[in-house]
């Protein structure tokens, strides 16, 4: 069915994809609509984007506000134009956490510059996602068993009312190798915790091994002296400098004293380009077909056909009977000596789409050419110089109000003939047969 619409509407391709691996874990589906837009010079095709089931991409990690989310497509283009065009989209997060469902991108938009009219097929094809995650750092409080993963005999204390505890809480543990081991996305680590008399002395590993063979001390100030109080949310522990990627780090106690777990503190400096491991490929599930765009031109100028006759390069040139001075080339062109005006097409601001999806039926969509300003024509003086009238087949009835003095000559002239000439057949008869006798 085709239908006439405003050329501001716009007819779009419903694309749906199956996300896999990175952060769409075990599979995501998404469905994009895509809507190529025409106006004059320029083409620009957009994508929007929405979730299609429960499944939705989540964090890899712990994350401060900023990070990104960030689409790509792929778009094949044909015709007029030839190329592929690669619609791009970002969305930034907020603070995160693992599996933390992440915000799709609004609409993903690219274009190019046209510079002729045609028409133009647009085909959809891949998609990507990539997630960037934001420079800075992020605490996971103690009381995160989610993230944390405890051995031994820990306990909880809601600690507000004395102590300056991160989130106004903390675990503590008198249990000998008792440990807690966190995973985590970043570049570096640190361990938080108290400082007070008489604490067990802890180990740290990262990624299963020990950084160094000393052992932290919470029972001493930063200065190795034996504590006389207590200092909350003391750093007790930063790691060297790690490589952006998936890292664990456990503290475990020596002994069968007391030890504190406030928080760790993760921090993320700045990633450059997203991680491969993060990143997600997506595959179509329907065939969506194709969108067609037809850009309509002006009438190239110095081009109009004319009827071949015997002699072409002496015809005047076809006046048109409308033109009220047939001595300009075209009324609408402001400059009649300027050439450059009239030569070549140009693109209307108007654009006609075809949808032609695969299968047995077509939808089609068509948004009726108007032009942006005047077209300029051209008109060519007729190639009989003088039409005639009365003639059979010209279709122009005899002029009325004038005696036809030519055809009356004819006439006579004719009748004067052909009484001359049998006037002379009979005397000539008449002598031969007076001769026979």
């Amino acid at each position: 069915m085709t239908s006439s619409i405003p050329s501001q509407a716009a007819t779009s391709l419903v694309i749906k994809y199956r996300c896999t691996g990175g952060i769409a874990g075990t599979g995501v589906d998404l469905e994009a609509r895509m809507t190529p837009q025409v106006t004059a010079g320029r083409m620009d095709v957009r994508w929007d984007m929405s979730y299609k089931s429960l499944q939705r991409f989540g964090s890899p990690g712990f994350f401060p506000e900023g990070s990104k989310l960030s689409l790509e497509g792929v778009v094949n283009a044909s015709g007029a134009w030839n190329g592929q065009l690669e619609p791009r989209g970002d969305k930034t997060q907020g603070q995160l956490v693992p599996g933390s469902y992440l915000d799709l991108p609004e609409g993903l938009t690219d274009g190019a510059a046209l510079d002729r009219a045609g028409t133009i097929r647009f085909e959809p094809a891949g998609l990507s996602l990539k997630f960037t995650p934001a420079e800075g750092d992020v605490k996971i409080n103690s009381d995160d068993s989610t993230d944390i993963q405890y051995t031994g005999a820990w306990q909880w204390d809601y600690t507000a009312a004395t102590y300056d505890d991160y989130l106004k809480d903390i675990r503590w543990t008198e249990g000998l190798d008792a440990t807690a081991k966190l995973e985590f996305l970043g570049t570096k680590v640190s361990y938080i915790g108290r400082r007070e008399q008489d604490l067990s002395k802890i180990r740290v590993k990262i990624d299963g091994q020990v950084v160094t063979s000393g052992l932290v001390e919470p029972g001493k100030d930063s200065s190795g002296n034996p504590m006389t109080g207590t200092k909350s949310q003391e750093v007790l522990w930063t790691s060297p400098q790690l490589d952006y990627g998936p890292h664990t780090i456990e503290i475990v106690n020596t002994e069968s004293k007391r030890a504190y777990l406030d928080a760790f503190q993760v921090f993320i400096s700045d990633v450059p380009e997203p991680p491969e491991h993060d990143k997600t490929t997506c595959t179509m599930q329907n065939d969506p077909g194709a969108i067609d765009v037809t850009v309509p031109g002006s009438t190239p100028t110095g081009t109009g056909t004319q009827t071949p006759t015997d002699d072409p390069g002496t015809d005047p040139p076809t006046e048109d009977p409308n033109d009220p001075d047939p001595n300009d080339p075209d009324p609408n062109d402001p400059d009649p000596n300027d050439n450059e005006a009239d030569s070549g097409a140009t693109i209307g601001g108007d654009f006609v789409q075809v949808v032609t999806p695969s299968g047995t039926a077509t939808a089609t969509a068509t948004v009726t050419p108007r032009s942006t300003g005047p077209t300029a024509t051209r008109y060519y003086r007729a190639q009989v110089a003088n039409t005639p009238s009365g003639g059979v087949e010209t279709g122009v009835a005899p002029d009325e109000d004038r005696p036809p003095f030519g055809l009356m000559a004819s006439g006579m002239a004719l009748v004067m003939g052909t009484a001359g000439g049998g006037l002379l057949l009979r005397r000539r008869r008449a002598a031969h047969a007076g001769g026979a006798q």
